[in-house]
């Protein structure tokens, strides 16, 4: 019978071949482009029965339109220049909202979505939760806030089988990434939230409304709030 002492030692031993694996599957991507994501390969396993084509082409950081990484950035993360992984004040304003209306208001930043795309799955569950911590804190301590946010513009989903920014351009726009103008950035960035029920090429009126307030938050903002996140 195994001992206590034997027991706690097996228990200790496999949590750090854990977070050995789980920094060995974080860190090489700070250089390395990550060919696919959870989140695509899970896409390609609920369509296996019928043919299903993943689109995605790398944009390296410096090919993207700045006005591009902005609207994204203030659609979904405005502080994500200057938190960690996790933004704390929203976190506490979604749950005082949550204690109003009964929902829960979403506040994962861009460092979340990153963890949960590239390592997790899409369903809800504690443990997808606990794990999304993890994997964000160790990518907040592995990449910096370019790489971060260039990964992240590379791997978003944009549509059925469209991800990155170059594919969703070149789908939605017939153009480049490099040739978007700001309120098409706007109009891409605001569709996020639900990627699969907007379509940036024929805006809904919801669509539109986020997307002139996403210009106009571009605008006070200005290009040059990104340069903290230049490496």
């Amino acid at each position: 019978m195994a001992t206590g002492k034997g027991i706690s030692r097996f228990v200790w031993r496999t949590v750090l071949v854990l977070l050995l694996l789980s920094v060995a599957v974080v860190l090489p991507f700070r250089w390395i482009d990550p060919p696919a994501s959870m989140v695509m390969l899970e896409r390609k396993w609920q369509q296996r029965d019928k043919p299903y084509t993943i689109t995605q082409q790398w944009l390296n950081w410096r090919d993207v339109p700045r006005h591009a990484a902005l609207a994204v950035v203030v659609s979904e993360d405005q502080n994500f220049p200057h938190h960690y992984g996790f933004d704390i004040e929203a976190i506490r304003k979604a749950i005082a909202e949550r204690e109003r209306r009964g929902h829960l208001r979403g506040a994962s930043t861009i460092s979340q979505q990153v963890a949960r795309n590239m390592y997790l799955w899409t369903s809800r569950s504690w443990l997808r939760k606990g794990l999304e911590v993890w994997f964000t804190a160790l990518i907040e301590l592995c990449w910096h806030k370019q790489r971060i946010l260039e990964v992240y513009l590379n791997i978003a989903e944009w549509g059925d089988g469209v991800f990155g920014l170059e594919a969703a351009s070149r789908y939605h726009f017939g153009i480049p990434a490099t040739q978007l103008s700001a309120w098409q950035s706007a109009l891409l960035a605001s569709s996020l939230p639900s990627p699969l029920n907007y379509d940036p090429a024929a805006p809904a009126p919801h669509l539109l409304r986020r997307a002139r307030w996403n210009l106009g938050q571009q605008q006070r903002l200005g290009s040059k709030w990104l340069v903290s996140l230049e490496k």
